[in-house]
């Protein structure tokens, strides 16, 4: 189930919410496991047999880890028992189909396989449950004794499809006891209409211009109109993720939870160290915390940290998706990070504000056609456009055509990727402390993005966020 469905919007959460407010507190988390078993059963009533199991493993892996504190070896054991198998689990539904290609097109052989479709949200609940038994191994929280409360942690449905990824040590207390209140509901409905204006009004708008850039032949494209496309899906992924990001965000406020912001404005980063510090924040953390410490992080040597960077940007890749462009994608941001931490970061640093962001926007525009592209070849092809090799053009009619019809349109993407330019919207949003007339507007002015974003969904067909296909 969307969110950005009128079926979610007019059914799903507004009976939700009404059971859960009429429920005794001490019933509130059974009621929103059970919302949260359906909403996923929704679309995957296969795959939620998959998931009850993945719950039910980790909680008595878990449980055995917390049982075997004073015996740090049956810990260890009891740990990496917990670890293989959710790798396993995540592995083979994700690469088992480019395994069996990979060894096709490598050895004369011609095994038949089948790719199952991937169940969605299981890179995000299957990390989830990985940092909850690697916490325990270490101490940093004990191992939750009811399943209620471990199943609602897995598998709560404002963050279960797409993310953020959240640390059972954030929410450990709020899974026992939060707060509620109108205002705190209030803010919450603002960040979900918020999020949902991003991904339908603007997402879904901007990647109909990035739609037609790819539909154009080899040869025929600009190098301008290649720029366009490009930047075009950069706003639309952007708006699409942070956009449910934000929905997931306000839905736990409406519901009592506080989850940590998973995007901070990452297009006004002036180095790519900076951009992963700002974009899919829950994500960097994770690898940071669960990979990259425990390889050794940067209290190594030179070349130690250097593999490890490697190492841990190769995983996001695939993480992402089971392509070889994933991998060239993220091979391509550990190399550049280790070049901005090793060579150039201090050159850098010294240089203006404004050549910083050009540069940490050119890089990052390249990593999103390895991104999008559907096979290397059309990466290197697209790339090479944008550079003039293979373009038909410096600029063309298209791209004129694209940029005189779509600028408001860009304009919107620019001002609402921008601190700034949200910070015209966010004075609304502290409203409550306000005056009555101000109080007024704020609720004109969400109402009113709701409601058009509610006329977007009316005439628009199947719109998927993008980064359930992760």
């Amino acid at each position: 189930m969307l969110f950005s469905s009128i079926t979610f919007l007019f059914m799903f959460l507004p009976v939700t919410l009404a059971v859960y407010y009429l429920a005794a507190p001490q019933m509130r988390n059974l009621v929103m496991l059970a919302a949260s078993l359906f909403f996923y059963a929704w679309g995957e009533p296969v795959y939620i047999i998959l998931m009850l199991l993945s719950i039910l493993m980790n909680y008595y892996c878990g449980l055995d880890i917390d049982g075997k504190r004073e015996n740090p070896q049956f810990a260890r054991r009891s740990l990496v028992f917990g670890v293989l198998a959710n790798v396993a689990v995540l592995a083979f539904f994700k690469y088992y189909g480019l395994v069996m290609e990979t060894v096709n097109g490598v050895f004369p052989v011609d095994i038949p396989y089948r790719v199952l479709p991937l169940p969605i949200g299981i890179s995000f609940y299957t990390f989830q449950a990985l940092s909850y038994i690697v916490d325990v191994y270490r101490g940093e929280v004990r191992a939750q004794k009811k399943l209620i409360h471990f199943s609602l942690y897995i598998c709560m449905f404002p963050q279960l499809i797409a993310g953020p990824i959240v640390r059972y040590i954030d929410i450990e207390e709020q899974l026992m006891q939060r707060s509620f209140g109108i205002v705190k509901f209030g803010r919450g409905a603002m960040f979900f209409i918020r999020g949902l204006a991003k991904k339908v009004v603007i997402a879904n708008s901007i990647g109909s211009v990035y739609e037609e850039v790819t539909r154009l032949p080899v040869g025929t494209v600009s190098v301008l109109t290649a720029w366009v496309g490009c930047i075009a899906y950069a706003f639309q992924i952007y708006f699409d993720f942070s956009g449910y990001s934000d929905m997931a965000v306000g839905l736990g406020k409406m519901f009592g939870f506080e989850f940590r912001r998973n995007f901070h404005y990452p297009y006004v980063s002036k180095s790519i160290t900076e951009f992963w510090r700002r974009w899919h924040i829950s994500l960097s953390t994770w690898f940071r915390e669960y990979v990259y410490i425990p390889l050794g992080g940067n209290r190594c040597s030179g070349q130690r940290n250097m593999l490890n960077l490697i190492l841990v940007w190769a995983l996001t890749g695939l993480w992402h998706g089971a392509e070889w462009n994933f991998l060239l994608w993220g091979l391509y941001y550990g190399a550049l990070l280790i070049l901005e931490k090793f060579v150039w970061g201090t050159l850098m640093e010294r240089l203006p504000g404004f050549v910083q962001h050009i540069y940490a926007f050119v890089l990052v525009m390249v990593g999103w056609v390895f991104f999008f592209s559907p096979s290397l070849g059309a990466a290197l092809d697209h790339i090479g456009m944008m550079f003039g090799m293979g373009a038909s053009a410096l600029a063309d009619r298209q791209a004129v055509f694209l940029l005189t019809t779509h600028w408001l349109l860009f304009v919107l993407c620019i001002l609402g990727s921008s601190s700034r330019g949200w910070s015209l919207l966010c004075a609304f949003t502290e409203s409550y402390k306000k005056g009555r007339i101000q109080r007024i507007m704020s609720c004109v002015v969400y109402m009113g993005m709701f409601l058009v974003s509610v006329a977007f969904l009316v005439t628009e067909t199947f719109n998927p966020f993008l980064y359930f296909r992760f």
